[in-house]
């Protein structure tokens, strides 16, 4: 992150809480642990904390849904094959969002690292904007108070928990992408087996 503890307090002595908001939209998890830490020692009302990562977390992936929803269109249709957004992989794409959206929505999220390419991926398939929403609050909630009370009793530590943060992400991104990898393996070892 370019943003150091003091730096964010000098941003917010000028603009207020606000900018954290504004920051939280880049870099959400460390700007809830440096918000939560800086209204521990009184700086910010916590509730007022809360509410302004949670709004800024859902605008981002508000914007992330949007991006796939609407993104694909100004591709140029050979770059839009390069990434795999062919019509029949969208067409896939789309049945597994109305069967498990939820469940990957919340995946996603918890990864971090492979949030935003969920969240893409949610936009593409059309997922619809309630279900969206309700599963991204589910997910969004218990992420963003962890990251509170992280910051809250630890902020102080921030630059290792942003390492961990970053680790973690890493970490359960290739847990996921083997699990998948093995999914599609078996799937495919059985489709030719027929």
């Amino acid at each position: 992150m370019m943003l150091t503890p003091e730096g964010l307090m000098a941003l917010v002595s000028t603009h207020g809480l606000p900018i954290v908001g504004l920051v939280a939209l880049l870099e959400g998890p460390i700007v809830t642990v440096l918000a939560a830490w800086a209204a521990s020692r009184g700086v910010f009302d916590p509730w007022a904390v809360l509410a302004v990562v949670v709004i800024a977390d859902l605008a981002g992936d508000f914007g992330f849904y949007a991006l796939g929803r609407r993104g694909t269109g100004w591709l140029p249709p050979g770059w839009a094959r390069r990434i795999g957004l062919r019509p029949a992989r969208l067409r896939l794409l789309t049945r597994q969002f109305q069967q498990r959206g939820g469940r990957m929505l919340l995946l996603g999220k918890v990864t971090h690292s492979a949030g935003a390419l969920v969240l893409i991926a949610a936009g593409a398939a059309r997922m619809p904007l309630l279900p969206f929403f309700w599963f991204n609050l589910l997910a969004t909630l218990p992420k963003s108070l962890a990251f509170f009370a992280l910051g809250w009793f630890a902020g102080h530590a921030w630059e290792r928990i942003e390492r961990w943060i970053a680790h973690g992400s890493l970490i359960l991104l290739i847990v996921l992408a083997a699990g998948a990898a093995l999914i599609w393996f078996r799937w495919r070892r059985a489709a030719s087996a027929v």
